[in-house]
């Protein structure tokens, strides 16, 4: 086979992650000497602005000049940072129903990142998602109506741009109408191409535009290619994407550390495959035994030819157009009350639901504490909840840790003439609580929770505090 001379380096074409807080030497050398220049960070690499703005300098100052740095920063659950006021999650914005407010919340998403270095934001989800079985999707969407996810989608990207960080909508062609989570299997999507184009792959045609990234999703459309998930096909990213919609912005994988490619593939075989197919960059996470074979595989295709020479075009042009800044004074001081005012107005209202008089006396019903879930951040503990109502109400908690536990009749007859509220805080719908019969459901976390449970509820679109302080306002009755 033909050995081509100076093949580009496999570290242009590849996302990695970082062991901690700081760049250590050893990383700083690693990244260095193999001409890595992206970089995801998650909660690992996160403890305060003051210790992040210094970790991307630092990987700035490795990186060089077309640094990208990136991190899933759409809100509600999906947020690595802590130490920020908490932003709306999407489908408490769909349910708001002001592109306005959505395109506000996102250039202050965008302030936040800016304002420690991050210049890439995997966000906005254009998922409809119309499954409520959906185990990780949910409250990431923007609803159920393509046009809704479309309208905004656009408002949120454009947020984004206008601030100075590049976004990148995700999981194309559509992670909305699964029951598998690609974390840990892999999907698979058998709608006509008819039903893919009017649902599915409509949102990301609507806003392509205006997006400076796309992320690939790893499930199988049978409509598109019936043999590989769409982070692996041809015919979906070169054949559709490029070709058809004439896309020219980055292409982006999910990551490959994910169930549904590295149960079924080779890490080093699935870069390979992706690049070939048509994407521009592998987001190779994970230990790092498993980046080096990813890097060693890319390289051993770049030496044989592979020609790559667009795609480092793309990412250059990415990453000059939204170069890392940091500007500590970007955030700015009205943005708390901007996201206070959004979770207020996102707040859903299943089967009329009444506020509670402050002093009186309740019981409520909510599980002990729930783990985090893949992308998702740990929700909010029982003990939490009962501690925050207990400013205006004499609460008893009755904290559970498996719901099938829970006897509701006698529930039921120890709350006598209180209140009897129960909060569900868990990702994923539960079963075990089709046989609740509290006087009020709190759906902090999964909204489709609310159609598990015959009761009155409010639903939050997620657990942040400004989440919780937008549930307790309603409940004593300030809310509208």
């Amino acid at each position: 086979m033909t050995r081509f001379p100076q093949a580009p380096h496999a570290g242009a074409l590849l996302m990695v992650d970082i062991p901690g807080p700081n760049l250590d030497p050893e990383t700083a050398d690693y990244l260095r000497s193999n001409g890595i220049r992206a970089v995801c960070l998650f909660g690992k690499n996160v403890e305060s602005g003051l210790q992040l703005r210094s970790l991307c300098r630092d990987l700035r100052a490795v990186m060089g000049e077309e640094a990208l740095i990136a991190i899933d920063h759409e809100g509600g659950a999906i947020v690595r940072p802590t130490f920020w006021p908490a932003p709306p999650s999407a489908m408490s914005l769909g349910h708001a129903g002001d592109p306005a407010l959505t395109e506000a919340v996102s250039a202050a998403l965008a302030r936040q990142l800016r304002s420690v270095g991050i210049n890439w934001n995997f966000a906005p989800v254009l998922d409809v998602n119309v499954n409520p079985e959906n185990p990780v999707i949910a409250e990431r969407s923007y609803g159920d109506s393509p046009e809704r996810v479309a309208r905004h989608g656009a408002a949120a990207l454009r947020g984004l741009t206008r601030e100075g960080v590049a976004g990148c909508v995700k999981h194309f062609p559509g992670h909305g109408d699964t029951r598998l989570d690609s974390h840990r299997a892999l999907p698979r999507v058998g709608k006509s191409r008819a039903e893919l184009d009017a649902l599915e792959l409509a949102p990301f045609r609507a806003c392509l535009g205006i997006a400076p990234a796309v992320m690939t999703a790893h499930i199988i459309y049978d409509a598109l290619d019936t043999e590989h998930p769409a982070t692996l096909s041809r015919p979906i990213l070169s054949g559709l994407l490029r070709e058809a919609w004439r896309y020219d912005g980055v292409i982006i994988t999910d990551s490959m550390g994910m169930q549904a490619i590295d149960a079924h593939y080779g890490r080093g075989e699935a870069a390979v495959m992706s690049l070939n197919a048509g994407a521009d960059m592998v987001m190779a996470l994970g230990r790092r035994g498993a980046q080096q074979v990813t890097l060693d595989a890319v390289q051993a295709a770049l030496d044989d030819g592979l020609e790559v020479s667009d795609k480092l075009t793309r990412l250059s042009e990415l990453a000059r157009r939204f170069p890392v800044q940091i500007d500590e004074a970007a955030v700015q001081p009205d943005d708390e009350a901007l996201f206070r005012q959004a979770w207020a107005r996102g707040l859903g209202l299943v089967g009329d639901p009444q506020p509670i008089v402050p002093g009186r006396r309740l019981l409520l019903v909510a599980q002990r504490r729930t783990a985090r879930e893949n992308v998702s951040e740990a929700s909010v503990e029982a003990q939490i909840l009962a501690d925050e109502l207990g400013g205006w109400y004499s609460v008893d908690l009755h904290a559970y840790d498996d719901p099938a536990e829970l006897d509701w009749a006698q529930l039921r007859r120890d709350a006598g003439d209180r209140p009897l509220i129960l909060a569900t805080t868990q990702r994923h719908r539960q079963a075990a609580l089709g046989s609740a019969t509290p006087d009020l459901h709190l759906a902090f976390y999964n909204p489709y929770s609310a159609l598990d449970i015959a009761a009155p509820a409010v639903q939050s679109f997620g657990f942040q505090p400004l989440a919780r302080a937008a549930v307790w306002d309603w409940l004593r009755g300030k809310t509208p």
